[in-house]
């Protein structure tokens, strides 16, 4: 019975999700490190979490593995979703910035800037 109050109280959903209880560490950042393979030492330095906090997050995470993985899989797929809206729009708004023509008359400094641009970008 204390094992299963320690683990529960290791563990708070807050408006970011699953998190380690009294942080701001969600529990998607530690699952990102354990499927990277970090070693559990590692984890706790990364995120100065005490013995007592990385015991009870490993230990939640193993008790509720499948509804703390599917609820990490949908984080990882929104967050993938986003990064990729944003590299869209990012696309579209750099297209469109180049394809925009110098205003009549500033040919001149405009050639100026791309001169300066092309000497200052990286070989």
């Amino acid at each position: 019975m204390m094992a299963q109050l320690d683990r529960e109280d290791a563990v708070t959903r807050t408006e970011r999700g699953l998190s380690v209880a009294g942080t701001r560490i969600t529990l998607y950042n530690i699952m990102d490190c354990l499927k990277a393979g970090w070693p559990p030492e590692l984890i706790q330095a990364r995120y100065d979490l005490t013995d007592d906090q990385l015991d009870g997050v490993l230990t939640y995470i193993e008790s509720y593995q499948d509804a703390v993985e599917a609820e990490y899989n949908a984080v990882v797929e929104r967050a993938e979703e986003i990064r990729k809206y944003w590299e869209e729009m990012n696309r579209r708004r750099f297209a469109e910035i180049e394809s925009k023509r110098p205003r009549p008359g500033r040919e001149k400094i405009h050639g100026r800037l791309n001169a300066w641009k092309e000497r200052l970008a990286p070989t």
